[in-house]
């Protein structure tokens, strides 16, 4: 029975990214890249001098939280284990041609996030904590008046409450665990709870101090051990980039145990899994931001394509490293938390206990950040008894799935994801016009690197 039920919710998991969430994200991507002049790209030239702004924010004696240390926050919930293990069933099922339609709804997401952010933190509200309450069940009502805008921000927090229970990355974690040490599962799993809850009662605030100090660590060591590989078979790169540009258009013919695919089959594995990566139109992002110490939205949104760029380049080294490796071609031998492992193993000694560690550092921070997202639309729900009963709600959560397999559990991931973004991008859209990518006479200084 319950596997006629995953099944059931795969066909319509794949129907939805192969021809709705594919197209809303570039679709709406496109249209704010096109609108901005290409805005991203802006950013990214100029990025020393944007930070050195946000850096002063930081020092400011004003309610909120550093800019600097949301990045980090921001970058715990986006950077996880869908960089590192959800990523690599994009190139098992979709070939090597859905790295190149990731990279295609990523850039076009780093638009989304930042009109996410803005709008976020245009109707976000002082909640009396020294703090600020945004994100989509503020910018819903914003966009569509009435009982209808009230109405689909009370059904945008339910299913942030349902995302912000990270069982996927939970149980990737618990069963990286239990595979490297002799530690039972069910103990794992209550440590594992007992540290979430703790920095989930300190809000935003302690996720982004958590974040702050751990997320440096895991990015350099990643990115290091990847590299490292990567040098190693420097002269099969060139192939490697041959190859992704044409099977991204024609699709991948059916090589050793891989079983062939279609334009089609490259385009939806390579969005879907950039957008649960990059976390785009979820609106995650737009509540962890909208704690800000400042008030200038430009200067805090630009963080967003800054890391929409930094979680692309982590899910494209992943990518990489098992097709260099040659693992891709054969997808039934490990679980999908296995292949990097796996792949940087073959050039690097015991680096599965590295993997290990970065697996656990990569995905707590995640598991911490939406949890963090979650309590706050549960409080939204009911500002009196919504955090408690989430907190009994994410705990039984965490110990059900982590009895489930990865792929399953991924499966209602990605559905509710998905429902997420289409309330959450219709609201974006909606509110468009009010998306401001022009300079004053301070952002035109910080765009040519004077401020």
């Amino acid at each position: 029975m319950i596997d006629q039920i995953f099944s059931a919710l795969s066909t319509v998991d794949d129907f939805y990214w192969r021809y709705i969430g594919f197209f809303l994200v570039v679709l709406a991507g496109l249209y704010f890249s096109v609108k901005s002049r290409f805005y991203q790209i802006r950013v990214l030239k100029h990025l020393p001098a944007t930070v050195r702004a946000l850096a002063a924010y930081g020092k400011q004696e004003m309610p909120g939280v550093s800019p600097i240390r949301l990045y980090f926050a921001s970058i715990g919930g986006m950077v996880g284990l869908g960089n590192i293990v959800a990523v690599i069933t994009a190139l098992l099922i979709g070939g090597p041609g859905a790295l190149f339609w990731l990279w295609i709804a990523a850039f076009a997401g780093m638009l989304i996030k930042y009109a996410e952010i803005y709008l976020g933190m245009k109707y976000r509200r002082t909640n009396g904590l020294e703090g600020y309450d945004g994100g989509p069940m503020y910018t819903i009502p914003g966009a569509f008046k009435g009982k209808g805008g009230i109405i689909l921000a009370n059904i945008a927090a339910v299913l942030l409450c349902i995302y912000g229970v990270e069982i996927f990355q939970f149980t990737v974690i618990v069963d990286t665990i239990q595979d490297n040490l002799p530690i039972g599962k069910e103990i794992i799993i209550l440590v594992l709870l007992v540290f979430t809850v703790y920095v989930g009662l300190g809000g935003v605030k302690r996720l982004a101090n958590v974040c702050t100090l751990l997320m440096p660590l895991f990015i350099v060591l990643y990115v290091m051990l990847c590299g490292w590989v990567i040098f190693l078979n420097m002269e099969m790169v060139p192939e490697m980039f041959v190859t992704i540009f044409k099977s991204a258009f024609v699709g991948h013919a059916a090589i050793g145990g891989f079983a062939g695919s279609t334009l089609l089959m490259a385009a939806q594995q390579g969005a879907a899994r950039a957008v649960y990566s990059g976390d785009i139109a979820i609106g995650f992002d737009s509540i962890i931001q909208s704690e800000t110490k400042t008030n200038n939205f430009y200067y805090q949104s630009r963080l967003a394509i800054v890391a929409a760029f930094t979680d692309a380049l982590i899910c494209s080294m992943s990518m990489i490293v098992v097709y260099l490796t040659g693992l891709w071609m054969d997808p039934v031998s490990f679980k999908t938390s296995e292949y990097v492992a796996h792949a940087l193993a073959m050039h690097i000694p015991h680096s599965q206990y590295f993997i290990a560690f970065i697996i656990f550092l990569a995905g707590f921070t995640t598991i911490l950040a939406y949890f963090a997202v979650g309590v706050k639309a549960a409080k939204f729900l009911s500002p009196r008894f919504g955090r408690a009963i989430y907190y009994v709600f994410a705990i039984f959560a965490f110990w059900f799935f982590a009895h489930f397999d990865q792929t399953k559990v991924y499966l209602i991931m990605s559905l509710s994801g998905g429902l997420l973004i289409l309330v959450n991008l219709s609201a974006i859209i909606k509110l468009r016009k009010e998306v401001c990518f022009k300079f004053g006479k301070v952002e035109t200084e910080i765009e040519q690197g004077k401020g």
